[in-house]
C-alpha cells in the first residue's frame, strides 16, 4: 500500500472527521431522545452509516411510522448517492471488486467531493488514499454518535443549541465547492427551486429527491462543455495490497 497516499487521505479524512463530529453528536443525542440505547445508536452508524438518512429514520422510528415507509423516506435521502456513484465509477475502475465493495459503502458526501476533485485534477484515486481519508471520517463517527447518545439525555432539545442548522451549512459549504464547474448556477438554481416546491406540494423527505431530479434534468438538457480531465498517474493504478 502506497504510504504517501495513505498519509494524504488521513490528513484530509481528520478535517472532515472533526467538521462531521457535531452532526454525530445530535444524531446520537436524538437517537437517545427516540427511546435507542448507546450500543443501538453506535450499531446504527456502523451499519447503515448515513448521517442525514440516520436522523430521517431514527425520527420516523420515534413516531411509530410503517416500516416500508421508513425504508422509502431512506431511500428518498440516499437517492443522491446513486448519482455519487456513477460520477465517481469512472476514477476507481482499477479497484478490485472488494475495494469496490468498501469504496461504495464508505461514500458519503465528502469524500465523493474530493474524491472527484482529485480524479478530475489528475492526481487519482488511489485506494490508499480512498480508505484513509474514509476510515478516518468513519470511526469518528460511531464515536461521537455513541457520545451523543450518552449525553443525549442531559442536552434536551438538541435544537435549542441550534444544532440542527450544521447539517445544511455542511450541505452548502459542499456545492458551493463546486461553483466552477460549467453548468453550475443554472443546476443549482433549478435543484433548489424544486426542492423547495417538492417540500411544500408532497413533503419531507421526498423533496430532496425531487430536487435532485429537477437538477439532473436541468444539467443534462445544458450544452456540453468540454472539461479537461488529468491522466490519472500510474501509482493510483496500481491494485494496492
Amino acid at each position: 500500500m502506497n504510504r504517501t497516499e495513505l498519509s494524504e487521505g488521513l490528513k484530509g479524512g481528520m478535517i472532515i472527521a472533526l467538521s462531521s463530529a457535531p452532526f454525530a453528536v445530535l444524531f446520537g443525542a436524538v437517537a437517545a431522545d427516540n427511546g435507542l440505547s448507546v450500543a443501538e445508536a453506535g450499531l446504527m452508524s456502523a451499519i447503515v452509516y448515513a448521517g442525514a438518512s440516520q436522523l430521517v429514520g431514527i425520527e420516523l422510528f420515534g413516531h411509530h411510522v410503517a416500516p416500508w415507509l421508513v425504508v422509502l423516506s431512506v431511500f428518498a435521502v440516499n437517492f443522491r448517492h446513486i448519482l455519487y456513484s456513477a460520477a465517481l465509477a469512472r476514477f476507481i475502475t482499477h479497484f478490485t471488486p472488494l475495494q469496490k465493495f468498501f469504496a461504495f459503502f464508505l461514500l458519503t458526501d465528502p469524500q465523493f467531493a474530493e474524491g472527484v476533485n482529485r480524479g478530475e485534477s489528475g492526481r487519482g484515486v488511489s485506494f490508499a488514499w480512498y480508505i484513509g481519508f474514509g476510515g478516518t471520517i468513519y470511526f469518528p463517527w460511531l464515536f461521537f454518535s455513541m457520545v451523543g447518545a450518552f449525553f443525549g439525555r442531559m442536552m434536551g432539545d438538541p435544537r435549542v443549541f441550534a444544532i440542527d442548522a450544521l447539517l445544511p451549512i455542511y450541505f452548502l459549504g459542499l456545492v458551493v465547492g463546486f461553483r466552477r464547474k460549467p453548468g453550475f448556477y443554472p443546476t443549482v438554481i433549478a435543484s433548489a427551486a424544486g426542492s423547495v416546491f417538492g417540500y411544500h406540494f408532497v413533503g419531507s423527505p421526498w423533496h430532496v429527491s425531487i430536487g435532485a431530479a429537477v437538477g439532473v434534468i436541468v444539467a443534462a438538457a445544458l450544452p456540453l462543455q468540454q472539461e479537461v480531465v488529468g491522466e490519472v498517474p500510474a501509482a493510483a493504478t496500481e491494485a494496492e495490497t
